[in-house]
């Protein structure tokens, strides 16, 4: 033992008295196991381990804050109205009785291991030790099942609220007797017909009530008894179902709560409330925090306040001026307690309303902002979206444009190398192919004689040439074609063969001319017809003049150029001796 600290030796002797001296090292273990906490041990010696819950597990966090409210509750008995003989007696009953509590624990602790039944022994005075009764473990049941009872002792009605009065803290729903709400009576006509009504019980735990209390700004009211003492069934009867206290508890709207000692909960919200006889009645509400240094402002008292006992009433109900009776009760509510906690009470439901529009407005400037940024959104990403779209659309005009420039850069040069082949075939035709004209013994007429052609050509000019009726359409048709060659070509400069040809011949100009997927027409580029009567003459292969309808005796040739055939301009120099326009047959005009 010396090894403890005054603090330790001081709760190991305390708890030696109080189980009449035990073993000292059973003490001293049962202490350390619950951090030298002499209520806890007396609790786990007398009463064994609390049983395990059926319900949720509470959180570390939310069973450290119920602690610390039952810790800071602090205590305002002005006016409490306590026989001071009952508690003298009450007292000194404890006292006595301790040991023979001690003895009747060991007495049961062994004759249970023995299995042994045997009757429960009861000490009135020792009601700070005693056997929590077994049944449901949740504390919503347990509170049911006390509240059930009395009014099955009382034969009264429980007024039940129209809403839940809150929610436990364990998760499950905690709320009034849900008896009314199945006969189908509300509060006003239980009291116009003057039925025996009890208060509206709050279903839950003690730390449940003080909750809502903290999150409500009521008052809360515990009702704790014991039916060891002989006052209590009285104080059912008439305290509990007076018409005038209960309907002034609903009218306040009280959080009212009770319970048996002989309960778990009941019993410690007795320990913590330091009740010392029964019936017990104390009032609970938040008030401002105690500061000696200075007087807090409205302000301050409201942001910090604390829950406070405000009073407390133990002992008999009977006569009116018992500690406990309805009247004695009425007055100190409607003289002393209400007075003195309503305005604070109204300030901080002031404080919650006003917190509670601060949220509704801050949650609907929250709403509007997101709806206000959701359509700046929508309206940024529809024009990024038509941004994006006529950027694309521009893109493929682009491409489209680059497409058909290089197309038509591609025929421009296909349709450059074309011509320019095409017009060494016309100068190889010069060269090669269109004979020299017939000389002047050969020009005659006749059927021996050449034949003589005016070509008028698209320039409006014309050419006279003799050819000889050997000459084949391709010859002439060469020749019209060389009629084409600008000026600036010079005949030294003709080449000596066609473009992509070994050997050059009029053979070899014909299979060529045959074979153009075009057509006959658009190779050569042009048409002859004879001028009247109109005739058009079709370039045939190997064909004669001769053979050829109307040009048996020569006449007068128009050249049509084909659609989209390159126009070449022919100076006059070009044409021959006639280029003057004369096409040399003789008129009526001329004789004269």
């Amino acid at each position: 033992m010396d090894h403890l600290n005054p603090t330790q030796r001081e709760a190991l002797s305390q708890l030696q008295a109080i189980t009449a001296g035990s073993d000292a090292e059973v003490t001293l273990s049962v202490l350390e196991s619950v951090d030298w906490d002499v209520q806890k041990a007396a609790e786990l010696i007398f009463d064994g381990p609390p049983p395990q819950s059926s319900n949720a597990p509470v959180s570390p966090e939310g069973t450290e804050h119920t602690r610390t409210i039952m810790e800071e509750l602090a205590i305002d008995d002005s006016q409490q109205g306590i026989d001071p003989n009952t508690s003298i007696w009450n007292s000194l009953l404890s006292f006595f009785s301790l040991p023979f509590h001690v003895l009747s624990n060991t007495i049961r602790f062994l004759f249970g291991i023995l299995r042994i039944s045997i009757p429960s022994l009861h000490f009135t005075g020792l009601h700070n030790y005693r056997s929590v009764r077994t049944g449901p473990s949740d504390h919503r049941s347990v509170t049911d099942r006390w509240v059930r009872s009395l009014e099955e002792e009382t034969g009264a009605l429980s007024v039940s609220s129209r809403t839940p009065s809150g929610i436990s803290a364990s998760g499950a729903e905690a709320g009034p007797s849900s008896i009314i709400s199945r006969t189908g009576y509300a509060s006003d006509e239980l009291f116009e017909e003057g039925r025996k009504v009890l208060p509206d019980f709050f279903l839950g735990s003690y730390e449940d009530v003080l909750n809502v209390c903290q999150r409500e700004g009521r008052v809360a009211c515990i009702v704790l008894v014991s039916e060891e003492h002989d006052d209590v069934p009285e104080f059912k009867r008439s305290t509990l179902t007076d018409p005038a206290l209960v309907k002034a508890l609903h009218d306040g709207n009280f959080v009212i709560w009770g319970g048996d000692v002989r309960d778990r909960d009941a019993w410690s919200a007795a320990q913590k409330l330091q009740a010392t006889t029964y019936p017990f009645v104390a009032f609970i509400a938040l008030q401002p925090r105690r500061n000696h240094s200075h007087t807090p402002t409205p302000s301050q008292s409201v942001a910090s306040p604390t829950l406070t006992v405000l009073s407390r009433h133990q002992g008999r109900s009977v006569p009116d001026t018992a500690p406990t009776s309805a009247a004695t009760l009425l007055n100190h509510l409607s003289q002393q307690l209400l007075p003195r906690v309503t305005p604070f009470l109204e300030r901080f439901k002031a404080s919650i309303r006003e917190r509670e529009r601060d949220r509704m407005l801050r949650e609907e400037q929250d709403r509007a902002f997101q709806d206000s940024a959701r359509r700046d959104r929508e309206r940024i990403e529809a024009r990024i979206a038509a941004e994006k779209a006529e950027k694309e659309r521009l893109e493929r005009e682009r491409e489209q444009a680059k497409k058909e420039e290089e197309r038509a850069a591609l025929e421009r040069e296909k349709q450059a190398k074309k011509d320019e082949d095409r017009m060494e075939w016309r100068r190889w035709m010069r060269r090669d192919v269109v004979r020299a004209e017939p000389q002047s013994q050969d020009q005659g007429r006749g059927k021996k004689g050449g034949l003589r052609l005016a070509i008028r050509l698209p320039q409006n000019e014309r050419a006279i040439r003799y050819f000889t009726r050997e000459d084949t359409l391709t010859q002439l048709y060469a020749y019209v074609d060389t009629m084409l060659i600008p000026p600036t070509c010079s005949p030294s400069g003709d080449p000596k063969q066609p473009p992509g040809v070994a050997t050059g011949s009029v053979q070899v100009l014909e299979e060529h001319v045959s074979r153009q997927l075009e057509g006959v027409d658009a190779w050569w580029g042009f048409k002859l017809a004879l001028a009247y009567p109109r005739q058009e003459i079709r370039w045939e292969a190997g064909k004669k003049l001769c053979d050829v309808d109307g040009l048996g005796d020569g006449g007068q040739l128009v050249v049509e150029l084909v659609h989209n055939s390159r126009k070449v301009s022919v100076p006059s120099s070009t044409v021959g001796n006639n280029g003057n326009g004369d096409d040399g047959y003789d008129t009526e005009s001329d004789e004269e």
